[in-house]
């Protein structure tokens, strides 16, 4: 197969945390060879199709259901309807002819990747997570290579496979990190992707009992998902906080920019992009991520004095906001957890990866 006729299927979704890194791949992908072309393979939910939207990239939504939670006729119908998923897989590769699969987490991950081994199409698959989900657990069996973030998730894979990446990042991101930080005081909240009720409740409470210690010019960045943005916007015009609210933000390299703090879920690929950035977080691990996977990715930051971490069951207001107060009146501080944060950081991995992924469409 020659470079121009170059054609790669990228699979899974559901989450930015899936999609981000797909597209960090696929846009590095496209910097070595324009004329490659790339399709995902992915989920139906809003969150892909507005994360794809402004990157151009071809997409097809897969019929997938998830085996991990869904109750038991959820897991049934899933389980019913995998022959299927396996035969759409199957013909989207025959039509698509890849010269690799590359799979990126998600339940819709699976027929992919299995449909590449039945035809003999090279696959890869990325774990972003300290602990891996159940889906690449099951896949690395089956993936000739298993691109992982985070030390501690080899465990779960044949170290044969193992290759420790870290987790790519947009080019938008690693451009944003060369750039000179801003000086005002901002406080960047965010949920993830599909936003976060508790975060949005907390804050507004956090930062009203801190008002009078927070420095001039301080405002407020506000991911909140769709179901609160507008009480979110609300709270804050009535504690006099000038803030910036959005369910979903596009441009994360803008936002993150001006940040000097975030406080944030700890998905895997918010700690990549903070670290490339050299943020310093506050982060509120989801409680309910499968295997507890949130907290054990922001304990590696925490170990290295990169980050600050409280467990949501065990935070108050007034803790979060007495813990916001000392990291933005604290310069030396804050400083120092910035050059930790960047010690941490892979702005290269895209590249690491796509090098070891072309090595195998060669094998």
């Amino acid at each position: 197969m020659t470079k121009e006729q170059l054609r790669i299927i990228i699979t899974g979704g559901g989450t930015g945390g899936h999609l981000f890194p797909g597209i960090a791949v696929a846009q590095e992908i496209k910097r070595r060879n324009p004329a490659a072309r790339i399709l995902f393979a992915g989920t139906g939910r809003a969150v892909d199709k507005e994360g794809l939207s402004r990157y151009g990239f071809e997409a097809r939504t897969m019929h997938c259901g998830a085996l991990k939670g869904g109750g038991i006729m959820g897991k049934l119908r899933t389980m019913l309807g995998l022959p299927m998923s396996l035969l759409e897989a199957l013909r989207l590769l025959r039509e698509f002819k890849p010269a690799l699969v590359f799979g990126v987490g998600g339940y819709v991950t699976g027929p992919v990747i299995v449909a590449a081994r039945l035809l003999g199409i090279p696959a890869a698959i990325h774990e972003q997570n300290s602990v891996p989900g159940l889906a690449n657990r099951q896949l690395g069996r089956v993936a000739r290579r298993v691109f992982l973030s985070i030390p501690g998730s080899e465990g779960y894979f044949r170290p044969r496979k193992c290759y420790f990446s870290g987790n790519p990042v947009r080019q938008e991101i690693i451009k944003a990190a060369a750039l000179p930080p801003a000086e005002e005081p901002v406080l960047l909240i965010l949920g993830g992707s599909q936003g976060a009720h508790r975060l949005n409740t907390l804050l507004p409470e956090a930062v009203g009992g801190i008002l009078a210690e927070l420095p001039a010019g301080f405002r407020v960045i506000h991911q909140t998902g769709r179901e609160d943005e507008s009480v979110s916007r609300e709270a804050w015009k009535k504690l006099g906080v000038e803030a910036e609210v959005g369910a979903f933000f596009k441009d994360m390299a803008r936002i993150y920019r001006p940040a000097s703090l975030m406080v944030s879920r700890a998905g895997a690929t918010t700690l990549a992009e903070l670290t490339v950035l050299g943020k310093v977080a506050i982060l509120i691990p989801f409680p309910f991520a499968a295997d507890n996977h949130q907290e054990k990715n922001a304990d590696y930051l925490v170990a290295a004095g990169a980050a600050m971490m409280f467990r949501e069951r065990d935070l108050t207001p007034a803790v979060l906001g007495r813990a916001i107060v000392e990291i933005l009146n604290n310069n030396e501080s804050r400083h120092e957890m910035e050059k930790q944060v960047r010690k941490l950081a892979r702005p290269e991995a895209a590249v690491a990866i796509v090098d070891e992924c072309e090595k195998l469409m060669v094998s």
